[in-house]
């Protein structure tokens, strides 16, 4: 058996997420049925590099499976042509029988979308996050620093989680406003994330933004580890994993 890695990508949408679910549709299962339409019904398990939730969309989600061994450009067009319209495989390549998706040292960047325009563009209902209240971008660009770092982010974790050690390291957190989109974008890269993480880190920043929380809430969060006082977790609709970047 040859092991093979993939990056694909996925409008998240129609989704109830990455991870096999039942009756639910799912990227994971989606993409295991080619493979067995693609292996003669012998059934074909992939593993990804993380979990994206329902409505959460992909421009690197990275994946790998094992498979007898094909010609690697053959079965990328074959997997491309034959998975669902809303899922490319964007690249695909022979690994080594050691590499794993998951669990081999890499680093992940995710993008958050917000939409300010008024009125809202209904074209991006999907794909963007709107926020309807006024907005200043400096106090988010002051704020959204104190979360580089090596940090505890049990105050910006969804309830639920099952992971005891929150400790993770952003390397980057940063602002961009897109003019011609009206889109306020941010992105995070770290090497890990926790559950709805970017979501709540997004919500307070943007309570920050409107006034209604002061720079320095972030520093609180961080130090109290207490979820209630951060903002709300956004909708999944403006989150995209971006890349990611293993060692080598």
């Amino acid at each position: 058996m040859t092991r093979y890695k993939a990056i694909i990508s996925y409008d998240g949408s129609q989704f109830s997420g990455f991870q096999r679910q039942t009756n639910a549709r799912t990227i994971q299962e989606e993409i295991e049925k080619t493979l067995s339409k693609l292996s003669n019904g012998q059934v074909v398990t992939i593993q990804g590099a993380g979990r994206t939730d329902a409505g959460v969309h992909a421009y690197g989600q990275v994946i790998h499976f094992d498979l007898k061994k094909r010609d690697v450009e053959k079965l990328r067009f074959a997997l491309d042509t034959q998975s669902p319209d809303d899922i490319d495989f964007v690249s695909l390549e022979e690994v080594s029988d050691q590499f794993h998706a998951r669990y081999c040292k890499h680093l992940k960047t995710y993008e958050f979308l917000v939409d300010v325009g008024r009125p809202k563009n209904p074209m991006m209902r999907h794909y963007a996050t709107h926020y309807p209240f006024p907005l200043k971008l400096e106090p988010m660009e002051e704020a959204i620093k104190y979360l580089i770092g090596t940090h505890d982010f049990t105050g910006f974790t969804a309830s639920g989680t099952t992971i005891e050690n929150k400790v993770r390291t952003l390397l980057r957190a940063d602002i961009t406003f897109d003019t011609d989109r009206n889109f306020i974008i941010f992105t995070f890269t770290g090497n890990g994330f926790l559950y709805k993480q970017v979501r709540n880190m997004v919500g307070t920043l943007l309570k920050i933004g409107n006034g209604r929380m002061p720079v320095e809430q972030v520093k609180l969060i961080l130090k109290e580890k207490n979820r209630q006082l951060a903002g709300p977790t956004l909708a999944g609709n403006g989150l995209y994993l971006k890349e990611i970047i293993y060692e080598d």
